[in-house]
């Protein structure tokens, strides 16, 4: 069986963290690379029998592609402190890497939001490639919205990743505004150009998309809410661009 490495980046992440490192206890490492911390995550994270490392904030992608380097296996699962690995996913995982058949495996993840886990809509199944063998995939170095960059046919594990998205909804919505300031900061070093038609025309196709053909409404009151907040980070984003342009001007 192949030997299995958990990695993490934190960031004043003691509130959440703890869960989180119980759900990975299964693995043969735990490998938790903090930037900072104020608040005692590095040292939860030691009590907690993981090997901890420190590393200034690089961005969401350089920092986790960090963090998978320093794993002493191959076979990484990479983590945020606010997810926890279900008994279904956990098991699914010891399975395949008994044989693996494909050198990454996407997993279903389940958002918890306002008090819910959504089953409909932008919440789930949310995939994520966050399984693989780090030879031959590894994280991109975007800011934000990072992705694990792989060639090939990857597989799909049963079980879901819990993720506790927000602690509350204030805390939600001001990640939400970091995120789409990056987002917008990002796309306008790389050229792209903020158009008014897009300050209508993305939030409404997100909300037809997510909520009425992915079936958003079934998640009640937390659905709605949820993908109302998607379609203003739409908004925002390309708000946010059309600006960053017009300061240069």
């Amino acid at each position: 069986m192949h030997k299995l490495s958990v990695v993490i980046i934190t960031l004043n992440a003691a509130s959440q963290l703890k869960d989180c490192l119980e759900s990975a206890a299964f693995a043969d490492e735990v490998v938790v690379v903090d930037a900072g911390s104020t608040d005692g995550t590095p040292a939860l994270a030691t009590e907690r029998g993981a090997r901890v490392m420190h590393q200034e904030w690089l961005g969401f992608g350089r920092q986790k592609q960090f963090a998978v380097a320093q794993a002493a296996h191959d076979w990484v699962l990479c983590l945020d402190a606010d997810e926890r690995v279900s008994g279904d996913l956990r098991q699914a995982i010891a399975e395949v890497l008994e044989a693996p058949r494909f050198g990454a495996y996407r997993m279903a993840r389940c958002n918890r939001f306002l008090g819910r886990y959504l089953r409909h809509g932008e919440g789930y199944p949310d995939w994520s490639l966050r399984l693989f063998d780090r030879r031959r995939a590894r994280w991109s170095d975007d800011t934000v919205h990072e992705q694990v960059l792989f060639e090939g046919e990857m597989g799909t594990l049963a079980g879901d990743l819990l993720h506790e998205s927000c602690e509350t909804l204030d805390s939600y919505l001001a990640k939400q505004n970091r995120y789409t300031t990056l987002q917008a900061e990002e796309l306008h070093k790389r050229g792209k150009r903020g158009r008014a038609g897009q300050l209508v025309l993305s939030p409404l196709l997100r909300f037809v998309k997510f909520y009425l053909f992915r079936l958003g409404f079934l998640d009640g009151t937390p659905g709605l809410a949820h993908t109302l907040i998607g379609c203003f980070n739409s908004f925002a984003k390309h708000a946010k661009l059309i600006a960053l342009e017009r300061e240069k001007k």
